[in-house]
């Protein structure tokens, strides 16, 4: 099937611009030593998991049905953290997972004996209390009030027995300076406890894979762990893996007027790509310009009830019909892990787009998918 033929909506993942972004992050590891883990948060397509085994060290997971996932579907190291871990999983996620990181004392205090005993490692997640984001708040676990990792006045060393290393993941979408202004601030507040620890994870939301991502300084910021404190270092990306590397392909449906032009497209911003009103940002929309850069604008919204099932406004060269095909870009990430079937929304179907050109859909959606979160 070429690219034109898939049914829209459809997600598609570029295995070619995937591979690519696994090289880079195959790379910091050989030339540091470090490990990189998948965070399968923002990248979940299992089916694509023995290409990303091949250039990664394993997966990490935010609850039991994401570590019971990386367990299945990569098989290699697999780490857990959760805000508070429920009784009823953890004898399973000592089972799967081989790091088990706390996100306070009282939680290490309840699970770490039943961790130690199945001979996995226990890690504890610390706030370094820097913020470095510009305009996320909701996504700033340093933000003030966070409920995310233990802060300096909080912490309790004489309970460390038994925690072999610290987390922390403080920064969305940032370069290499921002994770060097956060270890300075790891540094001062957490500096007297490393040497005791054999490992330490500077979280996510480094954007390796990015074109003007400073990766010299990132692993100058690697090395300087590793032979100040003798640290294992890890990173555990989701946006970089597949940054980029993915499409949402959708069809015009409509178009209206109402003192603008409007498209009304098959695809939703509220369920097929939420972070467009989460962030909120603008996502890349092939062969299209920003508002009256082109000759024609539309304002392209989905066809949800939600009044603001608004994707934003893009022009165009020619005045958009129905049947038109549009392709978003970046469409990878924090998409079909977080879809939803709103209004009774089909979800898009999932392909893959070979080296080749070909497209292979994986995986189509139908009532009964959406019927199954009902009862």
């Amino acid at each position: 099937m070429r690219f034109e033929e898939l049914p829209t909506p459809c997600y598609v993942v570029d295995k070619k611009l995937l591979e690519n972004n696994l090289k880079i992050l195959n790379g910091v590891m050989e030339r540091t030593g470090a490990k990189i883990v998948l965070a399968q948060k923002a990248f979940s397509m299992f089916k694509l998991y023995p290409l990303l085994a091949k250039y990664l060290n394993g997966t990490t997971a935010s609850g039991l049905y994401e570590a019971r996932l990386g367990y299945e579907e990569m098989g290699k190291e697999n780490h857990v953290f959760s805000p508070a871990y429920r009784d009823d999983e953890m004898d399973e996620l000592v089972l799967i997972c081989d790091h088990i990181i706390f996100n306070s004392f009282s939680q290490l205090e309840k699970f770490k004996d039943k961790v130690l005993k199945a001979g996995k490692k226990v890690g504890l997640r610390i706030n370094p209390e820097c913020s470095t984001q510009d305009g996320y708040a909701i996504y700033d676990p340093c933000s003030p009030g966070s409920r995310l990792g233990v802060t300096v006045d909080q912490f309790r060393p004489e309970l460390l027995e038994g925690v072999s290393g610290l987390h922390f993941h403080t920064l969305c979408q940032q370069n290499a300076d921002d994770l060097e202004t956060t270890l300075h601030a790891v540094e001062e507040n957490f500096g007297q406890w490393l040497p005791q620890m054999e490992w330490i994870n500077f979280g996510g939301g480094h954007h390796i894979t990015r074109e003007d991502y400073d990766i010299p300084l990132l692993e100058k910021c690697i090395k300087r762990m590793q032979d100040t404190y003798g640290l294992e270092v890890y990173l555990e990306p989701g946006e970089a893996v597949a940054l980029n590397a993915g499409y949402l392909v959708t069809t015009v449906l409509d178009t209206i007027k109402n003192g603008i032009d409007i498209a009304i497209l098959d695809t939703s911003a509220t369920c097929h790509m939420p972070d467009v009103l989460e962030m909120p940002y603008r996502p890349p929309l092939f062969e299209s310009g920003e508002p009256g850069e082109k000759l024609y604008t539309y304002r392209l919204g989905g066809p949800t009830c939600l009044a603001g099932d608004i994707i934003g406004d893009y022009s165009f060269d020619q005045p958009l019909k129905p049947g038109d095909r549009l392709i978003f870009g970046d469409m990878a990430i924090y998409t079909m892990v977080k879809n939803t079937t709103f209004n009774g929304m089909p979800l898009p179907a999932i392909a893959v787009k070979k080296k080749d050109g070909d497209c292979e859909i994986i995986r189509q959606f139908g009532y009964e998918d959406f019927k199954m979160r009902l009862s």
